[in-house]
């Protein structure tokens, strides 16, 4: 049913309830950030940010690299013998080597991959740690099960909330008056934040408003705000909550951001982002999660991590995370967040014959921020012999990835609730983050 008209303006004819209602479930009929003469971004001080969240809560950045990412080519177990073998082509030079390019030692067993050289001086000031051998213990090597298994925290299809939707919905929000806590940046919301109060997709910032003249925006805000006043709660509510995000997006001039410390993002879809991302946590808006998708990582043909798909899939990765930890360390920032990386599964240990990796098992997990205790590797390191891999083939799971989230939400998100988070889950720390 249609909501009440605006007589007189063909713009308000064509909003109704259903309509505006539609940008706040999904914020799927926004268009265009506001123009250029909006007022540049107020950012929130260290102390701002401490009032409105207390002492100890971090902000929680989640990225998903979707397709499987291979972790043996990210961070080289350099020492292992049975790595070379297994992979004439694909496999990355030790430290020692006199190749042009070749793995940046880490701590005399492991090497980061030379596209990977933007998060070096991250790892050495402590503010960067590789989990090694993690992972789902599930067995599956399908991308959609995989991914909802460790999406939903728990390897179970009935499962349609995330772990980090269950998170906020269990955790009391850090800013009461906030329009939004949780944020994907996505065109839909991922299972990982499924279920999150107050969260919603923004696939990019410079592109949400109510579609319209800007010469009647004002106009259109007071009809839409006196239309859903009488309304019940819960729609008043969810209308007011759509105004007031378009409004912070408005106010947040996200055209116009610019970044501390010289920190320079890449014009590419991951980049930006995370430069995104960085600009809200910046902004008084109150945002406690924050999640990134970033696709490709099927490497089953030409992964090539020195100068191919692999190698361009890594650069990427590097320069994004090396501009987002610039931007917010030099803006105070870097200790109130926290940002973590997962994906579904890693390779085979063995190339194939397309000079790629299918579908494997244990995996590397990064961990980046203020709190997190890096300049390391950690793992339960099973080795590469045959009799030591998953199945004959695969990197085991020593570490199961949620051990890892477990202790972030808990330690970093002064979150408590761990049985609602993972359900049917008894995580051990591993002392991966302060707290």
């Amino acid at each position: 049913m249609s909501g009440p008209r605006f007589k007189g303006c063909s713009e308000y004819e064509d909003l109704s309830r259903r309509g505006f209602l539609g940008l706040g479930a999904k914020a799927a009929a926004l268009a265009a950030l506001g123009p250029s003469w909006l007022p540049n971004v107020k950012f929130a001080s260290r102390d701002r940010l401490d009032a409105m969240f207390g002492e100890g809560r971090d902000i929680i950045v989640s990225v998903y690299l979707r397709g499987g990412c291979d972790g043996l080519s990210m961070c080289v177990p350099y020492v292992e013998p049975n790595y070379y073998t297994a992979r004439p082509q694909l496999a990355i030079p030790r430290p020692d080597s006199t190749a042009a390019q070749k793995a940046i030692n880490l701590n005399g067993f492991f090497g980061l991959a030379p596209a990977l050289q933007p998060l070096k001086s991250i790892y050495d000031a402590g503010d960067l740690l590789v989990v090694h051998a993690t992972g789902s213990r599930d067995e599956t090597k399908s991308h959609f099960d995989a991914q909802h298994f460790m999406e939903a925290g728990k390897p179970d299809k009935r499962v349609w909330t995330g772990w980090l939707g269950r998170h906020l919905s269990t955790a009391p929000p850090m800013s009461p008056t906030a329009p939004v806590r949780g944020v994907a940046l996505t065109y839909q919301v991922p299972l990982t934040v499924e279920g999150g109060p107050k969260t919603l997709p923004l696939s990019t910032l410079q592109d949400y408003k109510i579609g319209g003249f800007d010469e009647t925006l004002e106009g259109r805000r007071n009809w839409l705000q006196d239309a859903y006043a009488s309304a019940d709660a819960a729609l008043a509510n969810a209308a007011a909550n759509v105004d007031a995000t378009l409004q912070m997006l408005a106010n947040l001039n996200f055209q116009n951001y610019t970044p501390a410390g010289g920190a320079v993002y890449a014009e590419n879809e991951f980049s930006m982002s995370l430069k995104a991302a960085a600009a809200l946590i910046r902004y008084e808006a109150g945002i406690e999660a924050l999640h990134i998708d970033y696709g490709g990582w099927d490497t089953h043909e030409y992964q090539f991590p020195l100068d191919g798909q692999m190698a361009a899939l890594m650069d990427t990765f590097a320069v994004g995370l090396r501009a987002f930890y610039t931007d917010l360390q030099a803006a105070g920032f870097m200790n109130r967040v926290t940002l973590v990386v997962v994906s579904e599964f890693g390779r085979v240990l063995a190339q194939n014959g397309s000079y790629g990796t299918d579908h494997g098992h244990g995996n590397c997990m990064w961990l980046m921020g203020g709190n997190v205790i890096g300049n390391r590797v950690l793992t339960q390191w099973p080795g590469l012999a045959p009799e030591q891999l998953f199945e004959g083939q695969d990197l085991q799971v020593t570490i199961d990835y949620r051990d890892i989230l477990a202790e972030v939400v808990q330690k970093r998100l002064g979150n408590t609730s761990l049985s609602a988070v993972f359900p049917d889950y008894s995580p051990t720390f591993r002392g991966a983050v302060a707290g």
